[in-house]
C-alpha cells in the first residue's frame, strides 16, 4: 500500500478503511515500477467509493430519491440528486419544528398547569368551582395530577360545592393528527390545552376461561388509576378488528375476539384529552380522600381565583431533545401550536410554513401539521438543508439532536470513529428520511437531508393496511442501509486534503 512521505497512511485512505473496510481494488496489488506518475491513494480511494446514483440504484426501494449535501458553514452544495423533488419528510419536519419553537419561544419556555378554586373553602369544602388548568403541557402525566391532587388534601379540602373543570382553551382542540391514519395507533392522539400521559389509554386484556377481563388505564411509572372516560369491548364476528365511537360523554373502542390471543395490551389513542384528564384526575382525588364531580370542560377562567398547587414542565429545550430522540408526535404538534398561536392544526402548520420560507429561504416546503405524520407535508431535500443551514440553526439544533450510529459496511456501529452524525430520522409506510450534520475527522461540517418515498404505494394501502404494512419493514431497511453507504461515501469523498491523502 501507498504511504505518504512522512511514512504514514494519507487520512482518506484510513478514513476509507474504517467506513469501508477495504479501499477496493484500486489500492490492491500495485505494481513495483509504474510507467506513468501515480495518483495520490486519497485520490484512488475517492474512484473507489460508489457515487451516489450507484447506491441509490442498489437499494431497490423503487419510488424516488433525493439528497443535497452541502458544507455547513457556508452552504455551498457538494452533490446533489434530485435535490428539488418534493417528498413527504415524515418525522425529519420535527428538527424544522423544534428549531422554529425553541426560535419563537425561548429555550427556557415551560409549560404552567394549575389547579385554583372559584370560592372561599368553609367546612372543609369549597364553596365554588374546582378548576384544572394547562398550558398544553406535552408531558404531564398521572404522576403530576397525583401530586396538584395531594395539594387539596394539604388544603384540608374532602369536597366541592361546585364543579369540577378543566380549562383547555390554552390550545385548539384536535381530535386526532393525521385522520389518514388507523383507527387504533398511540401515536395519533387528540391534542388540547391539557394533555395528559401522551394522550393514551392503556388497554390489557386476559382470557379467563371462553371469556376475556379488560381493563382502560393511565398508567404511568408509579399509578394505574382506571379510567371511565374510555371504554372497551370484546365483539365476535368478521368485522374490523377495531372500531371507535364518541358520544361526547365516552369514548368508546370494540376489539375483534378474533384478533387476541390469551393475554395482551396496547395503547389506544385518547380523542378527548381534556375529559380524560379531569376523570383522571377526578380518580386521583379519590385516592386522597377527596370526592369530586364529574369533570366539565370550560374555555374560560374567572379573574379571581384561589390557587392550591402547580406543575412547571422542563424548559422547551430540554421538550425538544426528548421530542427528537423519540420522536414523539403530540410533542411536536403541542409545540408548534404553542408557538404560531393558530386556532387548527392546518393553520398552524401553515404559519410554520410561512416562518421557514422567511427565515430559511425554503421555496417549496408545504407543513400541514409539526410531526410529519401527515403525508401531505412535503418538503425537498434542498429546502431542507436551507432550513438546517439558516443562521442560528447549527447552534439550536446541534445541541439537541440525537447522535446516529455511524455503521461499517456490516452494519456493525463503527465505535468511537473519526465521524460523528447528528441527525433526525423520519419514518412512515415506504418514507424515509434522515437530515442532520457530519461531524469529519478534519474539522470540517456537512449538512445534508435524504428523502425517500414510493408514494404510489403508499397510496395503494387502505387506512387499516397503514399499521403493518407487507413489504414496509424491508423497505425500510433497504432505505436505513442507503443512508449509511451515502454517509461512508460523503465522510471519504469530502474529506479535505491533507498529510497526503
Amino acid at each position: 500500500m501507498n504511504l505518504t512521505s512522512n511514512g504514514r497512511y494519507g487520512r482518506r485512505t484510513i478514513l476509507a478503511f474504517l467506513l469501508y473496510g477495504t479501499a477496493g481494488a484500486a489500492l490492491a496489488n500495485a505494481p513495483p515500477q509504474s510507467l506513468r506518475p501515480l495518483r495520490k491513494p486519497g485520490d484512488a480511494v475517492k474512484r473507489a467509493v460508489p457515487e451516489g446514483a450507484q447506491i441509490i440504484e442498489s437499494a431497490k426501494l423503487g419510488g424516488h430519491t433525493s439528497y443535497v449535501v452541502a458544507d455547513a458553514r457556508t452552504g455551498e452544495v457538494l452533490e446533489s440528486v434530485a435535490p428539488l423533488r418534493l417528498h413527504p419528510p415524515a418525522s425529519v419536519a420535527k428538527a424544522v419544528t423544534a428549531f422554529y419553537a425553541l426560535e419563537r419561544l425561548g429555550k427556557d419556555f415551560r409549560y404552567l398547569t394549575q389547579l385554583v378554586g372559584t370560592g372561599p373553602i368553609v367546612d372543609n369544602v369549597l364553596q365554588g368551582d374546582l378548576i384544572l388548568i394547562g398550558s398544553g403541557d406535552p408531558l404531564l402525566t398521572s404522576d403530576e395530577l397525583y401530586e396538584l391532587a395531594s395539594s387539596l388534601k394539604t388544603a384540608g379540602l374532602v369536597g366541592v360545592k361546585g364543579k369540577l373543570k378543566v380549562f383547555e382553551g390554552a390550545l385548539p382542540s384536535v381530535e386526532e393528527i393525521d385522520p389518514a391514519q388507523p383507527l387504533q395507533v398511540g401515536y395519533n392522539p387528540g391534542i388540547g390545552g391539557v394533555n395528559l400521559n401522551f394522550n393514551r389509554a392503556y388497554l390489557e386484556w386476559k382470557q379467563v376461561g371462553s371469556s376475556y377481563t379488560i381493563t382502560m388505564e393511565a398508567r404511568t411509572e408509579r399509578f394505574r388509576p382506571a379510567i371511565s372516560s374510555v371504554g372497551a369491548k370484546i365483539v365476535d364476528g368478521p368485522g374490523p378488528i377495531f372500531t371507535y365511537s364518541n358520544d361526547q360523554d365516552k369514548e368508546r373502542w370494540t376489539v375483534a375476539r378474533k384478533a387476541l390471543g390469551k393475554e395482551g395490551g396496547r395503547w389506544l389513542p385518547v380523542r378527548r384529552p381534556g375529559v380524560y384528564a379531569g376523570d383522571v384526575f377526578r380518580t386521583l382525588a379519590r385516592s386522597h380522600g377527596i370526592e369530586l364531580p364529574k369533570a366539565e370542560l370550560t374555555r374560560s377562567v374567572p379573574n379571581k381565583v384561589t390557587k392550591f398547587s402547580e406543575h412547571l414542565s422542563l424548559p422547551l429545550d430540554e421538550i425538544c431533545q426528548g421530542m427528537l430522540k423519540f420522536s414523539t408526535n403530540l410533542t411536536a404538534e403541542v409545540v408548534g401550536l404553542t408557538a404560531s398561536g393558530a386556532g387548527t392544526l392546518r393553520a398552524s402548520g401553515r404559519t410554520m410554513s410561512e416562518w421557514a420560507q422567511a427565515r430559511a429561504g425554503t421555496r417549496n416546503a408545504v407543513f400541514v401539521d409539526h410531526s410529519g405524520l401527515g403525508d401531505k407535508t412535503t418538503t425537498s431535500a434542498q429546502d431542507m438543508v436551507r432550513a438546517l443551514t439558516a443562521k442560528g440553526a447549527r447552534d439550536t439544533l446541534l445541541p439537541i439532536l440525537k447522535e446516529l450510529a455511524v455503521r461499517d459496511p456490516s452494519g456493525a456501529p463503527i465505535e468511537n470513529g473519526p465521524v460523528k452524525v447528528m441527525a433526525k430520522t423520519g419514518t412512515l409506510n415506504f418514507v424515509s428520511g434522515l437530515a442532520g450534520y457530519i461531524d469529519m475527522e478534519d474539522g470540517q461540517q456537512l449538512v445534508f437531508a435524504i428523502f425517500a418515498s414510493d408514494e404510489a404505494r403508499r397510496e395503494k394501502l387502505t387506512r387499516e393496511q397503514r399499521e403493518r404494512p407487507r413489504g414496509s419493514r424491508s423497505w425500510n431497511g433497504r432505505a436505513k442501509t442507503m443512508q449509511q453507504k451515502l454517509i461512508r461515501r460523503w465522510s471519504v469523498v469530502h474529506a479535505a486534503d491533507g498529510d497526503g491523502a
